[in-house]
C-alpha cells in the first residue's frame, strides 16, 4: 500500500541535469536533488508567487514549460524547469539561467 503522504506523480521528467552550481548548492544545503525533484513532478512548486502557481497548472494541460523554485536555506535558492516537451528537467541556479 502506498505512503498516504506520497502524491502521484503529474508528468514526465525525462532526462534529469543539474548545473555544477546547484550540485554545490544542494551539498551545502544538504538536500538531496531527488527529494526537490520528486516535489516538483508531484506538483509542490515551492515558493511561487499566484501567478506562476497558475501558470504550471495550465503548463500540465497545454504541455507548456513547468517551473518550480525552492528556497534551501536564506541564501540558497534552486530552480527546477523541466521543458515542455517532457525530454529534459534541469536543476539550476537562478544565476545559472
Amino acid at each position: 500500500m502506498p505512503h498516504p503522504n506520497l502524491k502521484k506523480p503529474l508528468f514526465d521528467l525525462g532526462q534529469t541535469l543539474a548545473t555544477p552550481g546547484a550540485i554545490e548548492a544542494l551539498q551545502q544545503a544538504g538536500v538531496s536533488a531527488a527529494s526537490l525533484l520528486c516535489r516538483h513532478q508531484c506538483g509542490d512548486w515551492g515558493d511561487l508567487e499566484d501567478e506562476d502557481l497558475a501558470e504550471n497548472k495550465v503548463a500540465l494541460n497545454q504541455g507548456f514549460r513547468i517551473f518550480s523554485s525552492y528556497q534551501l536555506t536564506d541564501t540558497i535558492r534552486i530552480w527546477v524547469i523541466t521543458e515542455a516537451d517532457r525530454s529534459v528537467t534541469t536543476l539550476l541556479l537562478p544565476q545559472d539561467y
